[in-house]
């Protein structure tokens, strides 16, 4: 794909939502993180329905380690993975608390080290919340960027940087939410609804179903 087709991609996508953001609810830095720790292999929609109970309760490193385990794991039960997850936000609280005066760091290296906190993690805090022109990968750009010639690549790193490499400057702070919601609602991994989709002329997807 050349680079006026991508940046045709990316003013139509900015065009129809000019403020894209993430469908997790938070209201804090932390609950952000929270919600981000939870949501892998999980959707965003039942992560929501879970910090929905969970957050009134307890959304500060001190409040939600003061539930401990299995006070933890009642409140995220319905989420995958929920037991270990529960282990590694206890570990992450108590981390934050003795090192970052119980707040999230603004460093990939800090984030990173944070049990449960990958490297996709880390790209959506360090956009979302402070910034940064990052790009994480999920299944559904990781698709989109092989689908339609994007940034193709074999895994998620080389999607990556193949992204940061080929997107341009004034569109990545926002480009992964854009795909994102993109291969979300349009998209899609098994029926892409290429009959409503807006960058369809622009896509170089070859069985395109319409």
């Amino acid at each position: 794909m050349n680079a006026d087709k991508r940046r045709q991609i990316f003013q139509r996508l900015q065009a129809a939502n000019p403020h894209p953001t993430t469908e997790l609810n938070y209201s804090s830095e932390f609950e952000l993180l929270v919600a981000v720790l939870l949501s892998a292999q999980a959707t965003d929609v039942g992560v929501n329905k879970a910090t929905d109970k969970l957050f009134p309760l307890a959304n500060t490193p001190a409040t939600i380690l003061a539930l401990g385990q299995e006070g933890l794991e009642s409140h995220i039960s319905s989420i995958g993975l929920y037991r270990s997850k529960a282990k590694h936000l206890l570990e992450t609280c108590r981390i934050l608390i003795e090192r970052h005066a119980a707040a999230v760091p603004q460093t990939r290296a800090a984030l990173e080290a944070l049990p449960g906190v990958g490297r996709k993690t880390a790209n959506v805090l360090l956009n979302t919340l402070f910034g940064q022109p990052t790009i994480a990968v999920d299944t559904h750009i990781f698709r989109i960027a092989n689908r339609i010639g994007l940034a193709p690549g074999k895994t998620v790193d080389e999607v990556e940087q193949k992204l940061l490499k080929v997107v341009p400057r004034e569109f990545m702070h926002d480009a992964h939410h854009w795909l994102i919601l993109h291969g979300r609602y349009v998209c899609k991994a098994r029926k892409p609804e290429c009959g409503r989709c807006i960058i369809a002329d622009l896509c170089e997807f070859k069985a395109k179903q319409f």
